[in-house]
Order: structure tokens, then C-alpha cells, then sequence
């Protein structure tokens, strides 16, 4: 009785420590993007996920905190539009990994996945589609469902914090200068014009 007591309070320290060491992780994928880096070049930006989303709650925040670009409610309203073309809360997966030597599940892959796009008010494309593929493995044990199901609920979460940094940090490259070129092409054609007169 007395290893099993042990064996159990050594489980559930584990458990503890490893939740300790996701949340440091996941605060620390927001520490890192801190600074001008992540300005975006636009003032005003539309999200194109639903407004309940999890991802969209965290984005938006995270765009307010970095200061610089106001989000709106509707695409009319912005200077850069998100268009979300895979949403990742209905693409995310959970696969096996491996097998322990009795044929059970050892560990698990957790997927979590997005492809998105940015344009301008026009309609110009200022970023092409951007697929930003996460995964994660899940240690399991039949033994602590309820702990396991803590830690992956944890993973995702670290993973959806990941995902917004990524998608900040390729917005945040979006230079002007290339917006500007990607505009219509009517002031392009005036410097052709020019050598037929």
C-alpha cells in the first residue's frame, strides 16, 4: 500500500511539474514577441474567425496588446483582413504516435494547423496563403485519464499560443513598400508610357 501511495504521489508530482513547465512554456512564446517587432503595418485589422473562437480571442489580444492597430468588426472597416482558409479548432487531430509492447497507446500526436491569407481594403493580396502546421506529443497512461486529459487540454493551448505569435511575426514582415506594389496597377503603366513619346 505504502508504494502504491508513493508511486502515486511521485505521479501526481510529475504531473504538477510537467503543467508548471507548459504554462513557463506558453508564457514565454508571449514574452519573446514583446518589442516593435510585431507592429503590424496596417491601423486597422479585421479577424476572419468567429468572434467566440478561442484563437480569434487570443489574436485580437494579442494584436491590442502590441499596440498600433485597432480591430474592427467588419472587413469594410480594415486596412488588413485575415481570411482564415483552414480553421484550426475544426482541423486539429489527435493521432497515435506508439504502442507499448501489450499493443496500447504509448503516446499520441496532437495536430493543431492553420492556413490564412492577408489582404487590404482593395482586395490586393499582401500576403499569400501561410500554413503554420504545429504538433505536439502526448505522453498516456490509462492509469490518470483525468491527468492526461489536463495536460493535453494544456498542449493546446500552448500550441494556440505558439500559432498567434507565428501568424503576428509573418504579419508583423508585411512591408508597406510591397503593400504599396501590390495596389493596382494603374501608376505602374505610367513610366511605359513614357519612352513611346
Amino acid at each position: 500500500m505504502a508504494t502504491t501511495s508513493s508511486t502515486m504521489r511521485r505521479a501526481g508530482l510529475c504531473g504538477a511539474l510537467l503543467a508548471l513547465a507548459l504554462l513557463l512554456s506558453a508564457c514565454g512564446f508571449h514574452l519573446r514577441g514583446q518589442g516593435s517587432q510585431y507592429l503590424l503595418p496596417f491601423p486597422t485589422l479585421y479577424v476572419g474567425l468567429p468572434e467566440k473562437s478561442p484563437l480569434a480571442i487570443d489574436l485580437k489580444r494579442t494584436v491590442r496588446a502590441y499596440g498600433g492597430t485597432t480591430i474592427v468588426a467588419t472587413p469594410k472597416e480594415a486596412d488588413g483582413i485575415i481570411e482564415v482558409l483552414s480553421d484550426p479548432e475544426k482541423t486539429r487531430s489527435k493521432s497515435i504516435l506508439s504502442l507499448n509492447a501489450s499493443g496500447r497507446v504509448r503516446q499520441y500526436l496532437l495536430s493543431y494547423a492553420i492556413v490564412f491569407q492577408v489582404r487590404d481594403q482593395q482586395g490586393n493580396l499582401l500576403l499569400g496563403p501561410t500554413a503554420v502546421n504545429l504538433t505536439r506529443a502526448l505522453d498516456f497512461n490509462e492509469t490518470q485519464l483525468l491527468a492526461k486529459e489536463q495536460e493535453e487540454a494544456l498542449l493546446y493551448k500552448d500550441m494556440q499560443s505558439d500559432l498567434v505569435q507565428q501568424m503576428m511575426r509573418r504579419m508583423a514582415a508585411i512591408k508597406p513598400v510591397a503593400a504599396m506594389s501590390l495596389a493596382p496597377a494603374v501608376p505602374a503603366r505610367a513610366p511605359a508610357s513614357a519612352p513611346q513619346q
